[in-house]
């Protein structure tokens, strides 16, 4: 047997996620095309150090919170490399800040590349009306029916179809659906060609598997913000219970049930009032809240529910 010496190189790629004014937004280079990434070098102390340098040479945005994400080692994940590149990914929370122009850093709404993900808005109506019909097509153009079964109930399930929920947590299985079908662009053969209302709603691409990455990192925070406080690294040292909610709402894509949501807060005891109110929501004064931060400590092995409750 030929024994083949492929060489191993080891990257670093950051999701990077703060929530401003509603919105979820991710941390990007090259003007949303990639992650902040970069190669591991000898002279990184560790993998995160190395993380850490590379975001702050691309974008001079300090990190704070970051928990490794996973690792991707596909056969070919990096285009136009020769040998095999195993990304190591990290999830960061942040508060939005300026970043630098150098490396064409930005920080753009994650729904930009993921647009059925949100059903605040048209997510639904995009899953069902515009991308449920080519998946479908998808499933039915395999050469046998067990492989057309088979597709069709991984369609139903993930895009929550025909009756199914949707499972805000099954981010990466719907964009790997979208790539199997040929329809998001990291996927699609060149010569394909699709309509201007499909292209939109399949969302921008990104370079390389960097949409994956992201969509693994969405996929995690949505579950991690069920059962860890880790939205707090996300608020302001002051905010009010609406703008709270909003967070939740805008990283779950979906709204939540206002009453229940605040009666789970105050049974968990998650915050406590800061004594200062605030004018800037429009309306009456609301009060302003802040974290109580041993609650991290106190919760860190039972774990905590943030509550995702749907809206009625």
């Amino acid at each position: 047997m030929e024994n083949d010496n492929v060489a191993v190189a080891a990257e670093l790629t950051a999701v990077i996620v703060a929530v401003t004014d509603g919105q979820p937004r991710v941390l990007t280079i090259e003007h949303g095309g990639a992650l902040p990434s970069g190669p591991f070098e000898p002279g990184h102390r560790s993998l995160q150090a190395g993380l850490r340098s590379w975001v702050e040479t691309q974008t001079h945005h300090p990190l704070g919170y970051v928990e490794q994400l996973y690792t991707f080692a596909d056969q070919d994940r990096k285009q136009g490399t020769l040998g095999r590149v195993v990304s190591v990914s990290y999830l960061g929370l942040t508060r939005e800040a300026p970043v630098m122009a150098g490396w064409d850093a930005a920080w753009q709404p994650w729904y930009r590349f993921f647009p059925w993900e949100d059903f605040r808005g048209p997510g639904a109506a995009l899953g069902e009306s515009i991308l449920a019909p080519p998946l479908y097509d998808w499933a039915d153009s395999a050469d046998d029916p067990a492989t057309q079964r088979a597709r069709q109930q991984r369609i139903t399930i993930n895009f929550g179809l025909r009756g199914q929920r949707w499972n805000e947590e099954l981010v990466l299985q719907r964009y790997e659906l979208l790539w199997e079908a040929g329809l998001v662009a990291e996927g699609r053969p060149a010569a394909a060609g699709l309509s201007e209302t499909l292209t939109e709603a399949l969302g921008e691409p990104m370079r390389h598997d960097h949409r994956r990455i992201l969509a693994t990192g969405i996929a995690r925070l949505r579950a991690k913000i069920k059962y860890r406080p880790v939205v707090f690294e996300l608020m302001p040292p002051g905010f009010t219970l609406l703008q709270l909610q909003r967070t939740v709402e805008a990283l779950a894509g979906r709204l939540l049930h206002k009453q229940n949501f605040r009666r789970l807060i105050d049974q968990q005891d998650l915050v406590e009032e800061t004594g200062e109110v605030t004018t800037e929501t429009g309306g009456r004064p609301a009060k302003l809240f802040s974290f109580r931060r041993e609650v991290l400590a106190e919760r860190q092995a039972a774990g905590t529910k943030l509550p995702l409750v749907r809206a009625v």
